[in-house]
């Protein structure tokens, strides 16, 4: 089958299109999927820089998110039959395979049925963005709909679907942007409130937006600087969640401030083998996919490249300036 290899960590252009063998089923209760797209995904930019997960990893194929149909079944599979639509997070960490691939073989535990509404294409970008989200307003900050919420980058994959998820609990959500086109999106997606941070702010803007109260919730998709600034805006006995490593800030005023400080990393589940945790993320998939079907959910498409050009989608994500998320079609 074609795939896209990682043979060595490095720049977009070590990503190569390769054939490599069909996986096959090796356990009564996994299912065969021929993939018909992949989500592109910022860790599939960073493994691919870094290097992956697990020792000894290369060669690989990386993408977590895949969408495509089922072909053939284990012996105890009893979830899904031929011929079905799914979605899902799993594999391309370095373990299993991902999903820059034609195939993919996963348990059908992990796989959820597809959204009737969506395309492959559309389907493809949702998983990790939608588990993460859901993760980090849900079950990490407890969001409340009298809360308001500040959420960075709204225009990028996670924060399109944050905004979303915060509005559906029914907060206020003020957002950060860097252009008056990605401002737009965002207000597109229900933020009612969007600060420009080329040009304001950030932190003054949104104690402003507050009445000098802050935000009972702040989620922080973008770095350590950020994470540490965000500090200053949080409400009294808030919540900030950052999505990543937060570096070696300053606690003096969190701790003033009595916050409640957490991280989100959806792929600890597949990392760890937590499998109770992953029952979790599949149910996140099918209310996700359900609000979806209602109309009352959506996920940004920006960019759909063949297969072959990966390198190409990795790239646009490495420059900063993409809404939304990248797709590669397959087939």
């Amino acid at each position: 089958m074609k795939a896209i290899l990682l043979t060595q960590t490095g720049a977009p252009d070590v990503l190569q299109l390769a054939d490599i063998p069909e996986p096959a089923i090796a356990t009564p209760s996994q299912i065969k999927v021929q993939l018909k797209a992949a989500g592109v995904n910022p860790i599939d930019t960073k493994l691919r820089q870094r290097g992956l997960f697990y020792e000894n990893a290369l060669p690989a194929v990386l993408g977590c998110d895949g969408a495509g149909v089922v072909v053939e079944t284990g012996a105890a599979v009893s979830k899904f039959k031929l011929g079905d639509k799914v979605w899902f997070c799993h594999g391309g960490l370095g373990q299993e395979p991902g999903n820059y691939a034609e195939f993919n073989v996963l348990d059908e535990r992990w796989a959820a049925p597809m959204p009737k509404s969506l395309s492959f294409e559309q389907a493809a970008a949702g998983p990790l963005v939608l588990i993460t989200a859901w993760g980090a307003l849900y079950d990490r900050a407890r969001l409340q709909a009298a809360h308001t919420v500040l959420i960075h980058a709204g225009a990028g994959g996670v924060g399109h679907v944050a905004i979303q998820l915060a509005k559906l609990q029914g907060a206020r959500v003020i957002t950060t942007v860097g252009s008056e086109e990605k401002a737009a999106l965002a207000r597109r997606y229900g933020a009612d409130e969007t600060v420009n941070y080329r040009s304001f702010d950030f932190v003054q803007a949104v104690n402003e937006l507050t009445d000098y109260r802050g935000a009972e919730v702040v989620l922080d998709t973008v770095g350590p600087e950020v994470f540490e600034r965000s500090i200053e805006c949080t409400a009294h006995f808030g919540t900030l969640i950052t999505l990543l490593d937060c570096g070696k800030p300053s606690f003096k005023e969190a701790r003033m401030r009595n916050l409640r400080i957490g991280f989100e990393l959806m792929l600890t589940p597949m990392l760890r083998k937590l499998d109770k945790a992953r029952d979790l993320h599949v149910d996140m998939l099918n209310q996700c996919g359900r609000w979806i079907d209602e109309g009352r959910l959506k996920v940004h498409v920006s960019e759909v490249l063949p297969l072959a050009e990966a390198a190409k989608a990795h790239a646009l994500i490495e420059a900063g300036h993409m809404s939304g998320k990248a797709v590669l079609k397959i087939g």
